[in-house]
This record gives C-alpha cells, sequence and structure tokens, in this order.
C-alpha cells in the first residue's frame, strides 16, 4: 500500500479494440459516484482511453467518439501491407495528437502507464514516459492488423499479449484499490447458434450485399462523378473488411480466425493473470455484440459502459468503504 494515509485508486483499461469505448462510459459512471481515480493504468484501447482521461480529455475524446460514422472511421485508416500489418496506424494517433495535443506522460494530471510487448523478446514493457500518443499507438499495436511500433529502441506490438487487463502495473504504481475493465468476457458467448455455424469474431454489422446495396443507392444519380465512385468502392471494401470481422453462419476467413484467435487468447490469459493478481472490483460490460472494427458503434459501447458500471454502484462503493476503514485500522467487515 502507499505510505500515505490517502486512499490510492487505481483504474486498470483493457483491451478489446473498438469495444474499449465502453471505457469512456465506466470512467463516466466513476466520476459521477464522486470516486477519486489517481492512478490509470492501460493495455491496448485502454491506454488510449486512459491516457485521453489522465491528461484531462476525455470530454473531447467522448465528443470524438460519439461523432464517428463509417466514413471518418475510414479516412483514419492508413493501408499497408508492408508495414508488418492490413494498417500502417500512424494516421489516426497523428490525428489524436493533433486534436487532444501532443502531451508528455511525466506531466499528467494522474498517475499513468501502459502495457506493450516487446516483439522479439515477449517481455512485458511498461510504458511509463515519453509522447502519450506513441505510447498508446505502441500499445495498441495488434499483430496483423496494426504495424508494430518502434519505441525506444524496441518493436512494440499489443500488450493484450502478455498483460490484457493491466491490474499488476496499477498495484505497481502504489494503487491500494485497482478497478479493473475487461471488455472481451462475453465475446464467444452464443448459446443458440450452433457451434459449427458460429465463426470466431461476433459483430453485428450489416451484410457486404446490405452494405454494397445502400452505396449503390447513395452514389446512384451521380456515378459518374470520380470522386463519388471512389468513395462508394472504398465503402464496400471497409465493409467487406468489417464483415471479416463478423459473426456469420459459414467457414471462418482469415481475419476472422485472427480476430478471434486473438480474442481467445486474451480471456485466457486476461483469467490466468487475475488468478495470480486479482483486482478489487472486476466490471465486465456485454459487449459481445460489438466487432473489433466497429469503431462507430462508440455510443453504444460507451452508454453499456456507464450501465454496466452504475449497476454495481453500491459494491463500488461498499467495497471502497471496508478497504478505507482496513486502513484506519478499524473491523475488516460492517
Amino acid at each position: 500500500m502507499s505510505s500515505t494515509n490517502k486512499l490510492v485508486v487505481g483504474l486498470a483499461l483493457g483491451s478489446g479494440a473498438a469495444r474499449g469505448w465502453a471505457h469512456i462510459g465506466v470512467i463516466r459512471a466513476l466520476e459521477e459516484m464522486g470516486i477519486d481515480i489517481n492512478v490509470v493504468t492501460g493495455t491496448s484501447i485502454g491506454s488510449l482511453v486512459g491516457g485521453a482521461y489522465a491528461a484531462g480529455k476525455l470530454d473531447e475524446l467522448e465528443k470524438w467518439v460519439r461523432g464517428m460514422d463509417r466514413w471518418a472511421v475510414f479516412n483514419l485508416l492508413d493501408f499497408g501491407f508492408n508495414t508488418g500489418g492490413m494498417l500502417g496506424g500512424e494516421k489516426v494517433f497523428n490525428h489524436a495528437r493533433e486534436r487532444f495535443g501532443a502531451t508528455d506522460i511525466q506531466r499528467l494530471h494522474r498517475r499513468y502507464a501502459a502495457v506493450a510487448t516487446d516483439l522479439y523478446t515477449g517481455k512485458e514493457i511498461w510504458l511509463k514516459k515519453g509522447d502519450l500518443f506513441s505510447v498508446a499507438r505502441a500499445s495498441c499495436a495488434m499483430p496483423g492488423l496494426l504495424a508494430p511500433k518502434s519505441f525506444d529502441g524496441r518493436w512494440l506490438v499489443d500488450g493484450a499479449l502478455v498483460n490484457p487487463v493491466p491490474v499488476s502495473l496499477a498495484r505497481a504504481l502504489e494503487a491500494d484499490f485497482v478497478i479493473a475493465v475487461h471488455l472481451n468476457s462475453q465475446v464467444h458467448v452464443d448459446d443458440k447458434t450452433p457451434a459449427a455455424d458460429q465463426s470466431p469474431q461476433s459483430g453485428r454489422d450489416k451484410s457486404a450485399k446490405e452494405a454494397k446495396e445502400a452505396s449503390d443507392q447513395k452514389f446512384d444519380d451521380d456515378d459518374q462523378n470520380a470522386f463519388q465512385s471512389f468513395l462508394a468502392r472504398s465503402g464496400n471494401f471497409m465493409s467487406d473488411v468489417r464483415k471479416k470481422f463478423s459473426r456469420e453462419p459459414k467457414s471462418p476467413s482469415m481475419l476472422g480466425v485472427m480476430a478471434g484467435s486473438i480474442d481467445i487468447m486474451q480471456e485466457r490469459i486476461t483469467k490466468a493473470r487475475m488468478a495470480g493478481d486479482p483486482p478489487d472490483i472486476l466490471l465486465q460490460p456485454k459487449l459481445g455484440d460489438i466487432g473489433l472494427l466497429e469503431f462507430d458503434h462508440g455510443s453504444d459501447a460507451i452508454d453499456i459502459g456507464y450501465e454496466t458500471t452504475i449497476r454495481l454502484k453500491d459494491l463500488i462503493l461498499d467495497e471502497l468503504r471496508i478497504m478505507k476503514k482496513r486502513r484506519n485500522g478499524g473491523p475488516r467487515r460492517d
């Protein structure tokens, strides 16, 4: 525990790509409860949301996320298969830096750190200094999808490979009471669909056929316009990519297998890590209907995160009271 009398509360935000916008809702609910978060740690998308919160930029991030549509997401993607991933990844993080301002971790309002993985040694790397968005970029480098990030002499990839929900890092930053957010607990739950008809990744996007029909209709009046035709083709391509991360009753695609495998791995690693170092509170928003690339469903994810946390309000506040009594030498239970 920390050396001061004040109870240090930590927030460990887990990985989950587009599901990670739920972290915003979780933080909003904790703020509404009057809980003062002193330490923030994040893995993958959790590092981005957690960093924005630690920098005092959560309002701006939420506004940006709720305003995202399919085209806004597509415009932030920099495709490049020669970079070590489908996406280069620099465009979106450079945009975030320009939008929210360059920030050094050591100047943040709260103690903050992120988790990444050394591509060549497999070691868990704790990133505690440097440019916030460069750190988040490294932590978010999902293998196969987002290119690795060169950082401080290492090639780094997604921290979810070694520590999907960074409770241990929050403890290392002297958090006495840790609230953890696990986003992938429900991804593979589907009791109604026969197992043979389930592909590894869940989602709720329109089928490629429906997306193509909508796009064709949108541009039907002006399909001679080269720019609009390009957007139409781009929209169809993006829909196809996103569909590969969606659950459909057919043989899984290469990207679907990759995404599903990563989800399974993260779930197993999370259970193993938490068995040895459990959080004081574990929040698990039900986000199985949001696919990895559905970043335009941010409002839904935020609302789910908020509602999940509010439902556990009494438990969270009660556990905090108990912990404070223990620190002050009071009884272990009321």
